[in-house]
């Protein structure tokens, strides 16, 4: 671990509440040398696989010896348990829900996991409904300052963990991909489950004329590799910066001309001609 511990935090919270600001200062009250990144606060509320997504796409360029804390918890206050799993070069914190699942399967899997049971290093809690406070920003926070995981609670096989839901794209004959929306960003593009093997193993590459259907709605979309290739008001499929097909227009928003969000269905055919 580097001489300033970094604590990378991602959450359901948003930005117009005191939830950030009142975990980051209680991090800062037990280890108050340690940086927190925010990756970001904006996913939607209890939406577990928004989450997932988010923290695989982040997990890649996290510092070795990285500590993440990850709030997306719909079930909190029930008997659902709040987690630690070691990987190869840091420890992920979070509710097992399947929000850790993706990332830790990135990061190499989980080698070692406890329950985070241990009071001693919770906060006092009025009530059940803020463990990001009470229970996973006091874990991070003395993960930061030495405290040996193992301390933190009981051992967990992490064959019982859940496992996240991030669906893969149905690849059928006739050039036929079945995929859907993961992503929307801030500008309109709309990431697919769909890389560009997928597509490839058709015998198409950058250039291309793919048909691309919503619904009952069909359109053909070009396969650029900038946004400034498209056309105005033209739909074109584009490799994003995770590597992954996007639907993207030139300064505008694909997913409202398209009538799209995460988790839309989208197929994409590779034409004949």
């Amino acid at each position: 671990m580097s001489a300033r511990p970094v604590i990378a935090f991602l959450s359901d919270y948003g930005n117009s509440d005191e939830f950030v600001g009142v975990c980051e200062a209680v991090i800062s009250g037990i280890a108050s040398e340690v940086r927190v990144v925010h990756l970001t606060h904006e996913v939607p509320p209890h939406d577990i696989r928004a989450g997932a997504l988010a923290l695989v796409r982040s997990a890649q360029y996290l510092p070795d010896g990285v500590i993440v804390l990850a709030v997306v918890d719909p079930g909190v206050g029930t008997d659902r348990r709040l987690v630690g799993v070691e990987v190869e070069h840091g420890v992920f914190l979070g509710p097992d829900n399947g929000l850790l699942a993706p990332a830790v399967a990135m990061a190499g899997g989980a080698r070692r996991v406890v329950a985070l049971t241990n009071p001693e290093y919770r906060l006092p809690a009025p009530g059940a409904t803020f463990a990001g406070r009470d229970v996973l920003a006091p874990a991070a926070a003395h993960l930061a300052i030495g405290t040996a995981l193992d301390e933190l609670g009981d051992p967990v096989d992490p064959a019982t963990l859940t496992p996240g839901l991030v669906p893969l794209p149905q690849v059928g004959d006739g050039g036929v991909i079945e995929g859907e929306v993961w992503w929307v960003d801030r500008f309109g593009n709309c990431q697919l489950n769909i890389g560009p093997d997928d597509v490839g193993a058709f015998g198409v590459g950058p250039g291309a004329a793919l048909e691309v259907q919503v619904g009952d709605r069909s359109r053909r979309a070009r396969w650029v590799g900038a946004f400034a290739d498209a056309k105005p008001s033209e739909l074109v499929v584009i490799v994003d910066s995770y590597g992954l097909l996007a639907l993207a227009m030139n300064r505008a928003s694909a997913a409202a001309d398209c009538g799209l969000s995460p988790g839309s269905a989208v197929t994409v055919r590779v034409p004949n001609e």
